[in-house]
């Protein structure tokens, strides 16, 4: 039983580790805390269900969903970011926040406040190995996952593209005396942090077949607490925190009860923050950066 949920704690954790992702980008390479993301991980879902509900093919509905959440974080980056640029630090943030609640709410007023079920997109199929019970759809998800963060590390480390994006991490001011166009990767880095967060949104509908105008909520939460034990900045680190509140979630909803699953997560980040304040993968003093 124990092994069982450790692999329902890994899918889990696939999913938050693309949430911590997504903030990390935000917050490691523009020092901005983007509160939209977790309504952008709805979007995501919520909207893929809705093209779904109209007679779309779920592939075009996916894909629907994530030009949708591309759009919204343009939005977000043209009226929050941009326009608080020299601004006091919490006004883009607080800005961001105003768009979570403003798509929450219209997703409220299309769909209700209930669940809905999304429907089963891929066949019931399970494989079976031991006493082990593991879906199709859960090893899709932990490969699609897997394989986005190492492309994105990839990305990073080994492209001229990567290399302008930790310039502009490292010091801004540098990154413009070396010619990095930072008005056009500031939105460029702004859609890749929403296509992440509603990629994460799709799978949670597709492994838990229901979505709610709620759901970012969370999971936007439990991706915060996840990139802070992982450590401000790392994308590995962000994978390290997202799978470890996955495992500490499952694993105290089997043995504790779902009414502690809060005080367990947050208990554990708060545990790591006191006995290492960088986080798992931080360097202190500075922020580690991507």
């Amino acid at each position: 039983m124990l092994t069982q949920q450790i692999i329902n704690g890994l899918m889990l954790g696939a999913i938050y580790m693309l949430v911590a992702v997504a903030f990390t980008l935000a917050i490691g390479v523009l020092n901005f805390l983007n509160f939209s993301l977790p309504g952008l991980f709805m979007v995501g879902g919520m909207a893929t269900y809705g093209f779904i509900r109209i007679g779309w093919p779920w592939f075009f509905a996916i894909g629907g969903a994530l030009f949708l959440a591309a759009l919204v974080s343009l939005l977000v980056e043209r009226l929050a970011y941009r326009r608080g640029e020299g601004a006091e630090a919490d006004v883009p943030l607080v800005s961001s926040l105003g768009f979570l609640v403003l798509l929450e709410n219209l997703m409220l007023v299309q769909y209700g406040s209930d669940q809905q079920a999304f429907p089963a997109l891929l066949p019931d199929m399970n494989l079976r190995v031991g006493g082990l019970v593991i879906g199709i759809a859960q090893i899709i998800s932990l490969a699609i996952s897997v394989i986005l963060v190492a492309w994105l590390s990839w990305f990073l480390k080994r492209t001229n593209a990567g290399r302008r994006i930790r310039t502009v991490a490292e010091n801004r001011e540098t990154a413009q005396l070396l010619g990095v166009n930072i008005r056009r990767l500031v939105p460029q880095l702004f859609v890749a942090s929403a296509l992440l967060a509603a990629v994460g949104g799709v799978l949670f509908a597709v492994n838990y077949q229901q979505v709610s105008p709620w759901m970012g909520e969370g999971p936007g939460f439990k991706g915060v607490a996840a990139m802070i034990i992982g450590g401000m900045g790392s994308i590995w680190g962000s994978v390290i925190g997202g799978l470890l509140i996955g495992f500490a979630e499952v694993l105290s909803i089997t043995f504790i009860g779902a009414d502690v699953v809060n005080i367990t997560v947050y208990g554990l980040l708060l545990l790591i923050l006191i006995v290492r304040p960088q986080g798992l993968l931080g360097k202190p003093p500075a922020r580690e950066k991507l």
